[in-house]
């Protein structure tokens, strides 16, 4: 029997993933389907809620499973909504204690993995598994540092074996639909972390049944099942079973100004999702995505590479397109939630942390004075057009408690003041470290190294001595930051959730390799300013302390910040869509549709 349904999968994944053909349904095995094809330039390394550490791995992992909460799809600033809750917690006045009801009725897809290959009922026990597999060694996962210390009984959960027949403390199901929380703590974005894919629900009998095949079967209780996944592309169609909630634009936030011409008024009161089918393809290489977005009958959506600003743009003042695009694609600017940067890792006592205080000093003279030789403004016209947004530290634009009076010395370049500072603390060509530079295999980033390498030979830092290391994907240079085997990174960092405590959180103390903080940045005036401010409701208090820490990591020259893009995107326009790369993520993927062809005129 088992054979028979392995059978059965496999020709259902070469019946429906391996044809071509238009977003209309046109070519082989699309015919009278509805498919929207995307595109991303990484692949993810894993589907494993666990793993969901990237945009790429998110993106699937929110359409695949469900999670408790999701952003509404266009609402701006973002604002929080039910997903697979019925409603938001009820929260005790100490602010520790919530209390969840879920949507009865709600199944799992079905998959071989349960008895007869039939889904069952997601239930509150689902969510504390969930949770749970985050701290038990096995599951190896990256985003314990999400709730580590916070939920009461977790980490001692752990310790004591990490027994799923015997839930932490702080996790209860008071009934199949009702979920109890207890935090050690108040934490003011708890309710956006259930919003993760760190926080998507999981069948504990699939995690079993598949083992370590696990991270590429998703079995989750989402919009789409994913029904084919390598590094080339996935696969997913329409999960028939999906709840069904009407549309109603009003209530996700839909604005006539914002939203004009995008066609999302033909959503309006139907149930999503809309296409049958996505494929998301893997490009790494600008220049293979875009002729690919071009061809018209291939991907339908795409960021528009830098080198190709001047073909699509008439004007990047304001950002206007050229007719001929104009008409044939909806293209939308949008600043994006995050941070790029480059940080040391204070674990290497070639750069950060040393036992001997005075070679110390000298390493943080050392960054110090690389900060200095870093061209932002080449980075931000070579690799961005010129139009990213560069900002002191790590608390974006985008985020209520960002300062736009803050000093911005550690945005210019200063070459004699570097050469001076090297100097001065004894740094010679001859006894500069070697930095490793990892790298995912790509062009682009290549020519990022090159143009860092470069920058970094005016002040007289060897070219041999930055050497380049080459991952085969981003997921595998991911992997090297969280296992601290590099003395530098080099990443963007997309917010979570809208709260500038989500960038801060990369530098504290406790979240060192393998969680977040890739700096394994320890600072005792920054870890005391983040445990206090991470138990305090949004006000100025809180933000005064939020700036206080970003100019803590500023003058401790542990990393060199920080870039926002301006993401122009762009997608055909017989798709109907508002897409967003960042906070929301994935959630948005249901509400697209493809628009029927004009009827042909008799």
């Amino acid at each position: 029997m088992r054979v028979r349904k392995l059978i059965l999968f496999i020709a259902i994944c070469f019946a429906t993933a391996c044809g071509g053909g238009s977003g209309g349904g046109n070519g082989n095995g699309n015919a009278g389907l509805k498919v929207y094809k995307h595109s991303f330039d990484q692949a993810p390394s894993s589907l494993d809620p666990a793993q969901a550490a990237t945009t790429y791995s998110n993106f699937i992992i929110l359409n695949a499973y469900d999670t408790l909460y999701s952003y509404k799809y266009l609402a701006r600033p973002y604002e929080l909504t039910t997903n697979l809750a019925t409603d938001l917690p009820q929260v005790s006045d100490d602010g520790l204690v919530y209390t969840i009801r879920i949507q009865p009725g709600v199944f799992f897809v079905d998959d071989p993995a349960f008895p007869d290959g039939k889904g069952r009922e997601v239930t509150a026990a689902d969510f504390i598994y969930s949770l749970q597999r985050h701290f038990h060694p096995q599951s190896r996962s990256q985003g314990a540092w999400v709730w580590q210390g916070r939920i009461a009984g977790l980490d001692a959960w752990k310790e004591a074996g990490s027994d799923y027949d015997n839930p932490a403390t702080g996790l209860r199901a008071l009934d199949d639909h009702t979920i109890e929380v207890t935090l050690t703590r108040p934490y003011p974005q708890f309710v956006h972390t259930l919003t993760m894919g760190f926080s998507a629900i999981v069948p504990r009998e699939a995690v079993e049944h598949y083992g370590r095949e696990f991270s590429i079967r998703p079995v989750g209780s989402g919009p789409f099942r994913v029904v084919r996944f390598d590094s080339a592309r996935a696969v997913m169609e329409k999960n028939p079973d999906y709840r069904k909630v009407p549309v109603d634009l009003a209530a996700l936030g839909f604005d006539p100004q914002l939203h004009q011409g995008f066609g999302l008024e033909q959503i309006e009161g139907r149930t999503p999702p809309f296409v049958d089918r996505v494929e998301v393809q893997f490009i790494g290489e600008d220049a293979a995505r875009w002729n690919s977005f071009t061809k018209g009958d291939e991907i339908q959506f795409a960021k528009i590479p830098t080198e190709q600003f001047d073909t699509v743009l008439t004007s990047k003042n304001p950002i206007t397109p050229r007719p001929e695009f104009a008409a044939n694609y909806h293209m939308l600017p949008i600043l994006a939630p995050e941070v790029i940067f480059m940080n040391f890792n204070m674990d290497f006592e070639e750069f950060g942390y040393n036992d001997d205080p005075e070679r110390e000093e000298r390493n943080k003279a050392l960054r110090c004075a690389m900060i200095k030789t870093f061209d932002w403004q080449a980075r931000n016209e070579r690799f961005y057009n010129g139009i990213g947004r560069l900002f002191p530290g790590v608390i974006p634009p985008v985020v209520p408690e960002y300062d736009p009076d803050a000093p911005r010395d550690s945005l210019e370049r200063d070459i004699e003041g570097a050469k001076a500072l090297l100097a001065q603390h004894g740094w010679t060509p001859d006894n500069l470290p070697k930095l490793v530079y990892g790298i995912a295999g790509s062009v682009k980033q290549r020519q990022m190294y090159e143009q860092f390498r470069g920058m970094m030979g005016e002040i007289g830092y060897p070219p041999e001595k930055i050497e380049l290391k080459q991952y085969a994907t981003f997921g595998d240079v991911s992997k090297a930051w969280k296992l601290s085997q590099l003395p530098f990174v080099t990443k963007s960092w997309g917010l979570d959730y809208p709260d500038a405590e989500n960038t801060l959180q990369l530098f504290y103390g406790p979240n060192g390799s393998p969680g977040s903080n890739d700096a394994n940045f320890a600072n005792p005036e920054y870890d005391r300013l983040y445990a206090q401010s991470s138990v305090m409701q949004p006000g100025p208090e809180r933000t005064a302390i939020y700036r206080r820490m970003n100019q803590i990591l500023v003058d401790n020259c542990v990393a060199i910040t920080g870039l926002a893009r301006t993401n122009l995107l762009m997608w055909h326009d017989d798709v109907v869509a508002y897409p967003d790369r960042n906070i929301v993520n994935g959630f948005w993927l249901p509400y697209v549709d493809i628009a029927e062809p004009p009827a042909a005129t008799p």
